[in-house]
């Protein structure tokens, strides 16, 4: 049943209260004046529908949820505005969150007029129960790294851009400038909106590591709607989980023994874990801890000991492996700690080396690059405009339409005009902006 413009009004001013804007500051967004935006929730005047359109854009919402049964006055982005206001109350925040959004809103509008099997790009969802303790919660944060692994046939290879993993699976990225201790969100809210963001003003290798840490929250936390991760709660179960994920999806157990094998680095024995996050650890020992130095559970030990000196891990072994893997030096000296190839001291020591800027000479003389970091941005954009290109030839949608996508990936005009005419797609007509009915 078609609602009244007065509902459409009192749903536009709930969705705007959500995100704690005022209506001059939705005004400016429209170029209106704050009256008229207040005679369009009141019903008293009409909503054009590129208006609902921008509205839409600017909450976060889609444009067909003003007109359901059952609309919601809360959502997810809502849900963490509240509870985290010092995060998405800075305006370049949530510009990028709603460009992030508004992109995956029209991808999935472009996959459902394509018909495309979105089952086959959504990440399963874990539900497993909260951990009872910090070593329950790494077990839960490793098995389900190896899981996820698994599933998407990863083996023990290094993940090369974890953006595109990650877009692939249907869940949207994006980089946001936000508090120092604040290190990503997460969005998962039940229309399906599986959002991430990492932290712009940390470095680069932080941000990849943030993001597989986000990605443990939409595995195993998809319920609780949206999840901010700052440094100061590393300590929470949910937290040390995410985690444990994040090092062991990045950093595979036996990835680390093979590289290291290479290397003529023997094999060692986890002992304990100290969960890394970028800034800080949590330490956490086993139940059953072998003391430093013995060998395996089940080995020879009356059999000698390999000579310790000659594999010993030195700061070009760890500059290696840290680029193998696409990880910071230090959470690779971190995981070669909790799987026993070093000791406390050696960690100490280590860590210390890489503190004074030892570690960055090593791996500059050893010609290590650093990744594109826009190969990414560049795979789902080639990927969204082809499917835009489809849907226009189809007359899915209209020229104008597909101008608009354009432009939500700055494609220039210019070249999207010679898109159309190499693809013999210039010929499609232009929609008018519409009044929506007031019943």
């Amino acid at each position: 049943m078609p609602i009244s413009q007065q509902e459409l009004g009192r749903r536009l001013r709930a969705a705007r209260e959500a995100r704690g804007m005022t209506q001059a500051a939705v005004g400016r967004y429209l170029g209106l004046s704050r009256a008229t935006v207040a005679q369009m929730e009141l019903g008293n005047r009409a909503v054009t529908s590129l208006e609902l359109d921008q509205l839409a854009t600017l909450f976060g919402r889609e444009m067909g949820e003003f007109f359901e049964a059952d609309f919601s006055e809360e959502d997810a982005l809502g849900v963490l505005f509240r509870a985290h206001p010092d995060v998405l109350a800075r305006e370049e925040v949530v510009q990028s969150v709603q460009h992030c959004l508004v992109l995956g809103r029209e991808l999935a509008n472009l996959e459902r007029l394509l018909e495309v099997d979105r089952d086959l790009r959504t990440p399963t969802f874990y539900a497993w129960p909260c951990p009872g303790s910090k070593w329950e919660a790494i077990q839960q944060g490793t098995r389900a790294a190896e899981e996820e692994r698994r599933r998407l046939g990863l083996g023990t290879v290094p993940i090369a851009d974890i953006e595109e993993l990650l877009e692939n699976q249907g869940v949207r990225t994006c980089v946001a400038a936000m508090p120092e201790d604040v290190s990503g969100f997460t969005l998962c809210d039940r229309r399906g909106t599986l959002l991430v963001v990492a932290n712009a003003r940390h470095h680069w290798l932080r941000r990849r590591f943030s993001l597989a840490h986000e990605y443990a929250h939409v595995l195993l936390d998809r319920e609780r709607l949206g999840t901010v991760s700052r440094s100061s709660e590393r300590h929470t179960l949910l937290e040390v989980r995410a985690n444990a994920v994040a090092v062991n999806f990045l950093m595979p157990e036996e990835g680390i023994r093979q590289f290291m094998a290479v290397l003529g680095k023997g094999r060692a024995g986890r002992r304990h874990a100290e969960v890394y996050d970028g800034v800080g650890a949590v330490r956490v020992l086993a139940r059953e801890a072998l003391a430093p130095g013995a060998p395996p559970a089940g080995a020879d030990r009356s059999a000698p000991l390999p000579e310790a000196r000659s594999r010993k891990i030195q700061i070009y072994d760890v500059a290696q492996l840290a680029h193998h893997f696409g990880v910071s030096r230090t959470a690779a000296l971190y995981q070669l700690h909790n799987l026993g190839f070093l000791t406390e001291a050696e960690l100490a020591y280590w860590k210390a080396q890489e503190e004074a800027g030892r570690g960055n000479e090593v791996a500059a003389l050893l010609g290590l690059p650093e990744p594109d970091h826009a190969a990414a941005r560049e795979a789902f954009r080639h990927r969204f405009l082809a499917m835009g290109l489809e849907a226009l030839r189809r007359a899915k949608i209209t020229r104008a339409k597909f101008a608009e996508l354009a432009r939500r990936v700055a494609l220039p005009a210019e070249e999207e005009e010679r898109l159309l005419r190499d693809t013999g797609l210039d010929d499609r007509d232009r929609e008018e902006d519409v009044l929506l009915p007031g019943v």
